[in-house]
């Protein structure tokens, strides 16, 4: 054998060495891909973005799971409160001030879906962004739109501390029942929708 044909041979041999690393290579990634995804996605999480119509054109839905902040804010009361402490509830929480007309127009319709499900594992959080000042405004606006109680937010720790942080308001916030962010829409809406309702019988079937 001439040596331009060993030459050629050995070539072709370290070729194919090449070759079937890169593929163990590939299918070694693909297997990291699968195990990743599984890890970062709420485990049996439910389809949520064909909700994303009427109004709720504007919901972004969650691509990974994002524990909920441990940011605390407070009641009406003072008493400092976490998410953590609804747990096992689906919670629709809305960052709202009394000064943002789009906040007080929706405002109603977050008290009829607090009330459609008031005998079910779901929470609507009214968090108010005012300040000391403003906050007996925001008492008695939530005061007239029972079963909703207002909560507070006066410095916007919450607020800003979310990931992302809110870009404005009114900004809503849909969490699971395990405490992850699932949805979140920035600006008003219809929360008595059929597509809201929907949103929250998913997540709570979702368990």
């Amino acid at each position: 054998m001439s040596d331009t044909a060993e030459t050629a041979k050995v070539k072709r041999a370290a070729g194919l060495r090449w070759a079937f690393v890169a593929l163990a290579l590939v299918g070694v990634a693909a297997v990291l891909y699968v195990i990743v995804s599984s890890s970062i996605k709420p485990k049996g999480a439910v389809e949520l973005t064909d909700l994303q119509r009427g109004p709720l054109q504007k919901l972004v839905v969650a691509k990974e799971a994002t524990p909920a902040p441990t940011i605390g804010f407070t009641d009406a009361a003072g008493k400092p409160v976490t998410l953590a402490d609804f747990k096992g509830q689906v919670v629709v929480l809305n960052l709202w001030a009394t000064w943002c007309g789009p906040c007080k127009e929706e405002m109603p319709t977050l008290a009829k879906l607090q009330a459609a499900y008031a005998t079910q594992p779901v929470k609507v959080i009214a968090l108010s962004v005012d300040r000391d000042r403003d906050f007996a405004l925001a008492d008695r606006m939530i005061g007239a739109l029972p079963p909703l109680t207002v909560y507070r937010d006066p410095g916007y720790k919450f607020a800003f501390g979310m990931t992302p942080r809110a870009e404005g308001f009114p900004t809503t916030v849909f969490y699971d029942r395990k405490g992850n962010e699932r949805a979140r829409l920035s600006g008003g809406a219809d929360w008595s929708s059929p597509e809201a309702r929907e949103l929250v019988e998913r997540l709570i079937k979702e368990g």
